[in-house]
């Protein structure tokens, strides 16, 4: 293995360097240049192209974009598809209840709101940003942290060439460090640069555990006839029931394409529960299939969610840079909304670095982007539904929906939660329960009609990795798997991933823990689903992973 101490590297200086072409980086990278166009700004992303590792449900909130470019329509962006009708539905095996709109706080209409791909909205936004002459490098993963004692200075990017045991291959290349006088980590849900960082300044000391979901996706093409441009649809209750909270989406998007998305809460505990199927068998609820009968399912993705919200929210400032956006968890849970606050919080970000930079100030800590954030658009939009999460979670759904609208409509009309604030407990590695104490569940089998088994679904992902490199998820003990998690939680790794990465497979001389890193779709669930916390997600080589075209 050879010692990263003697790697000698070419370093490049920016004045900001961000990691990630995500709403949030690409937002605060467009800020800097509109605020100063003499600015040097870097942007790295690690997928193939901007948007290719972009997953979303989505209706976004146009806030932050009106914010940032508020001619957005007349320059293009596209937002084409505004919301025409919200519908709320409680599943039962047979059949739903609609839940009526009128008792819901103002917060959860989407009157105004737009269905959109938020890969294509980062597209766009990567234009904007290079028009304005910020430079977008992708296919450069970051891959680690340079340090300067406590401080970020940048960061190292586009190593490649690695053999599989580590060792540097004969066309190994080591990449560069690309320093900045300040560093903005936008990497998404559970970034690898980001745990980094928080474990090493223990940025959430004070803070609740970070709460995720599972978000899965497909795309599918339905009968003309069927399809309802604008119609958004939200579902709770079946077939999860009981098991875990959760719930989907069914956005009728644009030519006659329905984003149909399923999303369960990784605070689950019973290990057997598979989330992968959950989502397949939702598809076959009567209400849900007349829709999709007939069509075609063109495009499978999944990725993790933050869900902690207010609670969760970690020090967004360190020496050198700061957390920007999913990095930080800064989604709106029962909204399901978050790339508006991503990207707010790159445009507070953007100002306060700028103005830092003019004072001739770099390295130190952007204390007025935490100010930012906690005081304005971003926190008044997490503290008024902050117990809806905590509350579903020791509660149940009847609960959440009763209790956590009283405590919304409160907040919205007087800027008081009557609940306080609610802690979100334990994390979700550690609510996962032992295999014996809970019942195996029963799933159906795919038919290949509505219902697909992972690995055909993941051939939608248009996922590629190069096979020669090393693992990109590492075991802190390899024996783990066997030894622990397979006795005590049936190695839940086999069913939490939605990509069939992790494999138990008996061999003659007993079970073998199989990691088959090329169908990775870079969700991190394992990273933060693992009981023994054994799993740690990090980049592979710059391009590789998913290839979504318009997630």
């Amino acid at each position: 293995m050879t010692d990263e101490i003697q790697i000698e590297r070419e370093s490049m200086e920016y004045d900001v360097v961000v990691v990630g072409a995500g709403p949030a980086g690409l937002s605060a990278a467009i800020r800097l240049k509109q605020i100063d166009p003499e600015l040097s700004v870097v942007v790295l992303e690690k997928g193939s192209e901007v948007g290719a590792h972009i997953l979303s449900g989505a209706v976004l909130d146009p806030s932050g974009l009106t914010r940032l470019i508020p001619d957005w329509k007349d320059k293009g962006a596209p937002l084409t598809t505004e919301v025409t009708d919200d519908n709320f539905y409680v599943l039962g095996a047979e059949g739903q209840m609609r839940v009526p709109n009128w008792p819901m706080p103002p917060l959860m209409s989407n009157h105004g709101n737009y269905i959109v791909s938020m890969g294509n909205v980062c597209r766009w936004l990567a234009e904007q940003a290079e028009e304005l002459g910020v430079e977008i490098f992708p296919g450069m993963s970051a891959s680690q942290i340079v340090w300067d004692g406590n401080r970020v200075k940048g960061v190292v990017a586009g190593e490649f060439g690695r053999n599989p045991d580590g060792s540097t291959g004969d066309g190994y290349e080591p990449g560069m460090e690309l320093h900045g006088k300040y560093v903005f980590i936008a990497e998404g849900v559970r970034g690898s640069l980001a745990k980094q960082i928080n474990e090493r300044l223990n940025l959430s000391q004070g803070a609740d555990a970070q709460k995720f979901g599972l978000g899965m996706k497909e795309i599918w093409e339905v009968s003309p006839g069927k399809f309802k441009q604008g119609r958004v649809v939200h579902t709770m209750g079946w077939p999860l029931g009981k098991n875990a909270g959760g719930g989907s989406f069914i956005y009728h998007f644009e030519n006659n394409q329905v984003l149909v998305g399923f999303v369960v809460h990784l605070n689950y505990a019973n290990p057997h529960l598979y989330p992968y199927m959950e989502f397949q068998r939702f598809k076959h609820h009567p209400m849900v299939a007349e829709l999709l009968e007939g069509g075609k399912r063109i495009s499978y993705g999944a990725r993790a969610i933050s869900e902690g919200g207010w609670q969760s929210l970690p020090q967004l400032s360190f020496d050198g840079g700061v957390l920007l956006g999913c990095s930080a968890g800064m989604v709106n849970v029962p909204r399901i909304k978050g790339n508006h606050n991503a990207m707010i919080s790159g445009i507070e970000a953007a100002d306060a670095a700028a103005a830092a930079i003019k004072a001739g100030r770099m390295g130190d800590r952007l204390t007025d982007y935490d100010d930012a954030v906690r005081k304005g658009a971003i926190g008044k939009d997490l503290k008024m539904v902050r117990n809806v999460k905590p509350i579903w979670s020791r509660l149940g759904l009847s609960a959440s929906l009763m209790l956590g609208a009283v405590d919304m409509w409160t907040a919205n009309l007087t800027g008081w939660n009557p609940l306080g604030t609610w802690k979100h407990g334990k994390s979700d590695a550690a609510a996962t329960g032992k295999a014996a104490e809970y019942k195996r569940i029963d799933y159906p089998r795919p038919d290949g009609k509505l219902s697909f088994d992972r690995l055909t679904n993941v051939a939608f992902s248009f996922t590629n990795h190069e096979e020669s490199q090393p693992c990109h998820l590492k075991l802190r003990d390899p024996a783990i798997p066997i030894a622990m998690n397979l006795p005590e939680y049936d190695e839940p790794a086999q069913r939490y991933c939605p990509a069939g990465v992790y494999e138990v497979v008996q061999d003659a001389t007993g079970p073998r823990f199989v990691i088959n890193f090329q169908n990775c779709v870079h969700c991190k669930t394992c990273d933060i689903k693992d009981p023994s916390q054994n799993i740690v997600w990090t980049v592979p080589q710059g391009g590789d992973g998913p290839n979504y075209p318009n997630m």
